[in-house]
C-alpha cells in the first residue's frame, strides 16, 4: 500500500465479521484456560496478552500501523513523547553510561536528558547540529551508547542531516536516535537515510486534534546489536528477569529492541496509553496524509508573509527558500516540512507578548501540532528552566515566537497575524 492509503489501513485487516474500525479492548486482563498456557506467556515463548500495564491489543494494531508509515519492523505506543524518548534512550543506555545529543532539541527533552536521567548516571553531551565532523566525532567517548536528534528541531526548526548523524553514530557502533514529531512520516522517513530507531509524540500531528496525549516507537530492525555485545548487553546477554531468555538470540534484530522495552522497560515503568487515547490516535492517523499537506502549506503561506513584514525580525521556516536549512529539509521533506514557523518581532520579548495578545483566532497554549492555530513564547513556558547559554545552544532567542499553523483558512489566518503585528 501507498503511503496515504497505509494511514487508513494499516495495522488492521478485519476478518469476515470482524469489526471495520480497530476495536477498543477496554481491559485491563485476559483470560486463559490453564496456567500453562499463561505461563508461555510470561516466559515470552508464545505471543498474547496477560496484562495491559505490559500490551494491549487496540495499542498494538496502532502501533503497527505507524511502524509500517515508518518502514520499520517493531513499534510500541507509549503514554506520552516524554516516555518514548526515555524508553529508547533508557532501553540502551543505564547508569555509567552517556549519550551524545543534538542541542537544539525540544525543552522538555533537554530537561529529561539534562537533569533527570543525568540523576540516574547516564551523561549527555549536547552537540549543535551544524558542528564539524571533527566536533561531532570528538564528543563520543569508550561508553557512549546512543545518538539522538530530531528530525526538525522544536521550537528552533532547524534540519538535522540524518545522514551525517548516522554515519558518525555507526563509525561509533551505537544506534541513531531521531525524534520525528514534527514531519511525521509522511514528509520524512528517516530509516531511508541511516537512522535506527525512530521516536514520536503522537500527542501532534499523529493525533491532530489536542484529543489525546501519546508517544511512540518504532526500531528499523537494522542495527546489528550482536556485533557490539560487551556494549549492549541487556540485548546479546540473558535477562535474569524473564527467566535467562536473550532478546537478540529469541527476536531476532527486527524484535529484540522492541521486545525489551515491553517486557522490561514497560512492565516496571508502565508508561502505556489507555486503549481509548490509542483508538483516538488511529482516528488521526487515518486524515494525516491530508493534514500535513493542508498544515506545511499554510505554514509556508504564514513564514513567505511574515519574512516581507517590517515589524518582523526574523523568520525561519525550514521550506522557505533562503533558510538556514532549506536544502537539508529539500533532501529529507521536500514535500514539506511542518506546520511550524518561528520568528521575532522587533523590539524583543515585550513586542513578542504584546504581539500574542492581539492574536484572536490563534490561541496562546503550550501545545504545537494540531488542526487549530496556536501560539507560545518558549523561552518563558516550555524553555524556562534552561539557561541563557543553553537557550542559545538550543536556538531559542528572547523575542522567539513559536506559530503553529492550523488547518484553518489561510486567509482567516494570515488576517489574524496582520490584526496581530499592526497592534505591536
Amino acid at each position: 500500500m501507498n503511503r496515504d492509503t497505509v494511514c487508513i489501513h494499516g495495522g488492521y485487516t478485519p476478518e469476515n465479521g470482524e469489526p471495520r474500525n480497530i476495536p477498543i479492548v477496554q481491559s485491563t486482563t485476559f483470560r486463559y484456560a490453564t496456567g500453562e498456557a499463561m505461563g508461555a506467556l510470561f516466559d515470552l515463548e508464545a505471543s498474547g496478552y496477560f496484562y495491559t500495564r505490559l500490551q494491549n491489543p487496540t495499542n498494538d494494531r496502532v502501533a503497527a500501523k505507524i511502524t509500517q508509515l515508518e518502514g520499520g519492523t517493531a513499534g510500541m505506543l507509549t503514554s506520552s513523547g516524554q516516555a518514548a524518548n526515555f524508553y529508547a534512550v533508557f532501553n540502551i543506555a543505564s547508569c555509567g553510561d552517556h549519550v551524545v545529543a543534538s542541542s537544539t532539541i525540544y525543552g522538555g527533552t533537554f530537561n529529561l536528558f539534562a537533569v533527570t536521567m543525568k540523576r540516574m548516571g547516564i551523561d549527555f553531551t549536547f552537540v549543535s547540529p551544524d558542528c564539524s565532523d571533527d566536533e561531532l566525532a570528538a564528543a563520543f567517548r569508550p561508553n557512549t551508547k546512543a545518538v539522538f536528534g530530531e528530525s526538525v528541531a522544536n521550537p528552533a526548526l532547524s534540519v538535522l542531516d540524518i545522514e551525517r548523524f548516522a554515519k558518525a553514530a555507526h563509525d561509533h557502533g551505537v544506534p541513531l536516535i531521531i525524534d520525528n514529531t514534527f514531519p511525521t512520516p509522511v514528509h520524512c522517513r528517516p530509516f531511508e537515510f541511516g537512522a535506527d530507531i525512530v521516536t514520536h509524540s503522537t500527542t501532534k500531528y499523529m493525533d491532530g486534534h489536542a484529543n489525546a496525549v501519546g508517544g511512540a516507537i518504532v526500531d528499523s530492525g537494522k542495527f546489528d546489536w550482536t556485533k557490539y555485545p560487551d556494549k549492549f548487553p541487556g540485548l546479546c546477554t540473558p535477562d535474569e528477569s524473564y527467566h535467562g531468555v536473550t532478546y537478540t538470540e529469541r527476536f531476532g534484530l527486527a524484535g529484540a529492541f522492541i521486545t525489551k522495552a515491553t517486557a522490561q522497560l514497560m512492565r516496571d515503568f508502565g508508561s502505556i496509553p489507555s486503549p481509548q487515547n490509542a483508538y483516538y490516535l488511529n482516528i488521526g492517523l487515518e486524515t494525516l496524509s491530508l493534514r500535513m499537506a493542508r498544515h506545511c502549506a499554510n505554514a509556508l503561506a504564514v513564514a513567505k508573509y511574515l519574512k516581507n513584514h517590517p515589524k518582523v525580525a526574523w523568520v525561519r521556516h525550514p521550506s522557505l527558500e533562503g533558510d538556514p536549512d532549506y536544502a537539508l529539509a529539500q533532501k529529507y521533506m521536500p514535500e514539506g516540512c511542518c506546520g511550524v514557523v518561528s520568528f521575532g518581532v522587533k523590539g524583543g520579548r515585550a513586542a513578542a507578548s504584546k504581539f500574542m495578545a492581539g492574536l484572536e483566532l490563534a490561541s496562546i497554549a503550550t501545545h504545537v501540532a494540531d488542526a487549530k492555530t496556536c501560539v507560545l513564547h518558549p523561552a518563558s513556558t516550555t524553555h524556562r528552566q534552561m539557561s541563557d547559554a543553553e537557550l542559545e545552544a538550543a536556538g531559542v532567542s528572547p523575542d522567539l515566537v513559536r506559530f503553529s499553523v492550523g488547518i484553518e483558512d489561510v486567509e482567516d489566518i494570515l488576517a489574524d497575524v496582520e490584526k496581530a503585528l499592526a497592534a505591536v
